[in-house]
């Protein structure tokens, strides 16, 4: 049976009506999540890098142009401007492009690794899910893998930049601490999904990866 996402979406329906909710009084007031300002230039097909120098931060598909924030609304903006600020604390420059043949994480991130001077990449879903990779490496090893993107904050993503940029200086860092939950999966498990199904509509089969200038 295909799931389509409408089906989804209705199961998500139910799962919230399911959910105990606050009474309006005590139900606290949720502000508006927004990030800094932030544009994604296009720059035309991205190149192989000879900066050994570089970090590679490769975006899925939709990531700061369909959709904006993660799973848990953390803007994307913060988010990129975290992990560049994290690999530039290390003395390195990050350089962001965009993958556009596949929405798997691991394979943008694997992509990213062949056009990486240094042979190092991180690769981000919308939703907030990412990893570490290395050049040679198959696309579903990697260096450091961060699945449960709902627990992944400002802070980890940072922290993401900086041990990218140690590998790229060939040390070998302790892996970036992350709180683990064992309720998330479940209780965004039908969010994620229909995240997923977004992402990979835009996905263009073939194409070659696209570089990207970051404005703040």
């Amino acid at each position: 049976m295909q799931i389509s996402e409408q089906m989804i979406r209705e199961i998500v329906a139910q799962v919230m009506q399911g959910m105990e909710q606050p009474t309006a009084a005590s139900a606290p007031v949720k502000k508006a999540v927004v990030g800094r300002p932030m544009t994604l230039v296009e720059k035309g097909e991205a190149k192989a890098g000879t900066w050994a120098d570089e970090v590679i931060i490769a975006l899925a598909p939709a990531f700061g142009k369909y959709q904006n924030k993660t799973i848990v609304d953390v803007p994307h903006s913060d988010v990129l401007r975290e992990m560049i600020s994290g690999i530039e604390e290390e003395g390195l420059k990050a350089r962001v492009i965009r993958v556009l043949r596949s929405s798997d994480v691991a394979f943008v991130a694997h992509d990213a690794t062949k056009l990486s001077g240094s042979g190092i990449s991180i690769g981000i879903q919308s939703r907030g899910t990412t990893v570490i990779h290395q050049k040679d490496l198959p696309p579903l090893s990697n260096l450091e893998l961060f699945p449960q993107s709902p627990l992944l904050d400002l802070e980890a993503y940072r922290a993401i930049g900086r041990n990218a940029a140690k590998y790229a200086k060939g040390e070998s860092p302790t892996p970036v601490p992350t709180r683990n939950d064992q309720m998330a999966r479940p209780k965004f498990q039908a969010k994620a999904a229909i995240l997923h199904i977004k992402e990979t509509e835009h996905v263009v089969p073939g194409a070659k990866a696209v570089e990207i200038e970051v404005q703040f």
